[in-house]
């Protein structure tokens, strides 16, 4: 039975003792693991290491770090999922999935048609919610880089911002409308997608998407959720890697 594997938020960079902070300290608790016990821990910069319990206290935990293990769990390709956020907290279960498919970013966004609109603190406390849920999904998938969950930002004002495309990178715009499929699309170094809400982008929204260099993009002849339509095309990337 392979240890269990838990998050460490700082840097692991040499082999030798540590206390844990208070996060993977509790898993360690909850799971009654005493002094002996192998654990796996990652900083998210890519990594695994192989560690031991080596002192549990009332609300303390140390470990000893015993080697740096190589993991190699990521996509050739950085894919970055803009999505306009789905309601009823189906970015939860879409944060989840995309982690376990090798999404390397997401990007929350509202647009004209969001039923979920989220600003200030409200905003901030979703995207450390949601970050969470990466590092979740990172510690039961296997994967050593959490991916980067963004501030929650305007549709129009985030295109505004976009640098121009370059030859790296390819952007697709998920279109129900589209008239190109998905397959015929040449490979690039870099993939980002916009998907919009329930109702989808409007008109104008997807002639801005197109003016910075999207390319609209159809998955087939039925109709996808908002939550199911960035999944589907994450899918298919990591299935052609395979």
């Amino acid at each position: 039975m392979a240890p269990p594997r838990f998050f460490v938020d700082q840097p692991l960079v040499a082999a030798g003792e540590i206390e844990l902070p208070p996060v993977a300290a509790r898993h360690v608790q909850v799971l009654r693991l005493q002094p002996g016990s192998p654990v796996l821990l990652f900083d998210g910069a890519g990594d695994d290491w192989a560690a031991e319990v080596t002192a549990m206290g009332r609300s303390a935990v140390r470990v000893n770090l015993l080697e740096r293990r190589p993991v190699a769990r990521e996509l050739a390709q950085a894919v970055t999922l803009a999505l306009v956020m789905p309601a009823n907290d189906r970015m939860d279960g879409l944060v989840e999935k995309a982690t376990e498919l090798g999404v390397a970013r997401i990007q929350p966004l509202m647009s004209e048609r969001s039923v979920l609109r989220l600003a200030g603190e409200r905003a901030e406390k979703k995207v450390a919610h949601w970050r969470g849920v990466a590092i979740a999904a990172c510690e039961q998938c296997g994967r050593g880089r959490v991916p980067e969950i963004a501030p929650v930002r305007p549709l129009a004002a985030w295109l505004q911002d976009l640098a121009p495309v370059g030859m790296q990178q390819r952007r697709w715009l998920l279109s129900p409308t589209a008239a190109q499929p998905l397959a015929a699309q040449a490979a690039a170094g870099e993939t980002l997608v916009l998907s919009g809400p329930e109702g989808g982008l409007s008109p104008a929204e997807e002639d801005a998407a197109r003016a910075r260099g999207f390319v609209a993009l159809q998955l087939g002849p039925r109709i996808l959720r908002a939550d199911t339509a960035p999944l589907a095309v994450l899918g298919w990337l990591a299935l052609s890697e395979a």
